[in-house]
């Protein structure tokens, strides 16, 4: 019960509370002491922001997949470059693919800094035409743990208005 009470306290010494239960409230060295300055321990945020998106990626896969029916339109985006995949997950088969690391793609547009908007529309209506040349209308959209905004969903809605189904 005593131990219970103070859990809510983060000691700097390395007591476990099945330890703090074995021993005697009394002696000293058995509880940190709240008015101490070493009893809180502020720390740094643990995760990173790869870690962060893989944590989302991960929650939306749970929900998100692809059949031969309805494949999974995954995404992945970086700083210099978007690509795009077509996934039948139970196959475990790529049935579509379209990045700006391919030559028609890359050589179209010359940009510098990454790819834009307009890279991402051109990267969607390319996966959208690839598709539908293979008789695939509706797809089930994995943003991959991004947010839907900017170069994702510039993706999308190209994809979109050229004949994909989300």
């Amino acid at each position: 019960m005593f131990a219970s009470s103070l859990s809510f306290l983060h000691s700097s010494t390395s007591l476990s509370s099945s330890s703090l239960l074995l021993n005697k409230p009394h002696s000293s060295n058995s509880w940190p002491n709240p008015k101490s300055s070493s009893c809180f321990v502020v720390e740094a945020k643990a995760s990173t922001r790869r870690e962060d998106r893989t944590a989302r990626h991960i929650r939306i896969r749970k929900k998100v997949e692809g059949t031969p029916e309805r494949p999974r339109l995954s995404v992945f985006r970086s700083n210099k470059h978007l690509s795009v995949q077509v996934i039948d997950d139970t196959n475990m088969h790529t049935l579509a693919s379209a990045s700006t690391l391919q030559k028609t793609i890359f050589e179209e547009f010359n940009y510098t800094s990454g790819p834009t908007i307009e890279v991402a529309k051109r990267v969607g209506e390319i996966i959208a035409k690839s598709c539908l040349e293979k008789g695939i209308k509706k797809v089930a959209f994995d943003r991959g743990g991004y947010p839907y905004h900017g170069r994702v969903q510039a993706l999308a809605d190209a994809a979109r208005e050229h004949g994909l189904e989300f």
